[in-house]
C-alpha cells in the first residue's frame, strides 16, 4: 500500500510559495508540479461560480454563500478571505486529512496567507519566496502582458515593493533572474523539504 511520499507514520509537510505578481510564479510551480507527483495542492472552498474547464474537488470546492457562512461558523476553515466580492477559505479538514496521511501539501499564499499558515503549522510549514530581479523587470514582465490597466500595474508594483522588503523573513528565497536556475535551486529546496 505504500505510496511514493505517503508515510503512515510520517506527518506531511506544508510548503509555501509566496511572490509578487510577475515573479515568474506558475512557470515554476507548474515544473514542479509535473517533477514532484506528490505534492498535493490545497484545494480551497468558494462562493464564486465555477468557470469553464473547472472541476468540483479540483480547482475548487464551489459552494453556496449560506453554506459557506455556515462552514466558517463553525470554525471549519483555517482562513478565509473575500476576493472580489466572493468568499474564498481553506478547509482545517482538508489539510489536516492531508498531513495525517504524509502527504507534502503545497501552497501559493500572499505575505498575509504566508505567515497565518507558519504561526499556525510551526515547523511543518516551509515558506519558498520567489523574487523577481527588480521591480524594474516585474514592471517591464506586467507592462509585457499587455492584460491590465495602469492602476492595476501601480497596485501590483506597490504591492510588489512591500512584499519584497519581507523577502529574507522566510525560510528560504529564490531570485528568479534566470528561469532555469530558479528552478534548479526550488528543486533542490522541496527535495530537501521531502526528505528525497
Amino acid at each position: 500500500m505504500s505510496k511514493k511520499g505517503h508515510h503512515k507514520n510520517k506527518k506531511g509537510k506544508i510548503i509555501i510559495i509566496v511572490a509578487p505578481s510577475g515573479a515568474g510564479k506558475s512557470t515554476l510551480l507548474t515544473r514542479l508540479k509535473s517533477a514532484f507527483p506528490e505534492l498535493r495542492e490545497s484545494v480551497s472552498y468558494t462562493t464564486r461560480g465555477k468557470r469553464p474547464g473547472e472541476q468540483h474537488g479540483k480547482h475548487y470546492f464551489f459552494i453556496g454563500h449560506d453554506d459557506f457562512q455556515k462552514m466558517r461558523e463553525e470554525g471549519e476553515f483555517l482562513e478565509w478571505a473575500l476576493v472580489h466580492g466572493d468568499y474564498k477559505g481553506t478547509s482545517k479538514k482538508f489539510v489536516e486529512t492531508h498531513l495525517d496521511q504524509g502527504f507534502p501539501l503545497i501552497f501559493d499564499l500572499d505575505v498575509q496567507g504566508a505567515d497565518f499558515f507558519k504561526n499556525y503549522f510551526k515547523e511543518i510549514a516551509e515558506v519558498i519566496f520567489i523574487a523577481p530581479p527588480s521591480l524594474e523587470e516585474l514592471e517591464k514582465r506586467l507592462r509585457n502582458r499587455q492584460t491590465e490597466t495602469e492602476d492595476a500595474i501601480r497596485t501590483r508594483l506597490s504591492n510588489a515593493s512591500k512584499e519584497l522588503a519581507r523577502m529574507h523573513d522566510y525560510d528560504h528565497h529564490i531570485l528568479n533572474d534566470d528561469i532555469e536556475r530558479a528552478y534548479d535551486q526550488l528543486s533542490s529546496i522541496i527535495k530537501k523539504i521531502l526528505g528525497e
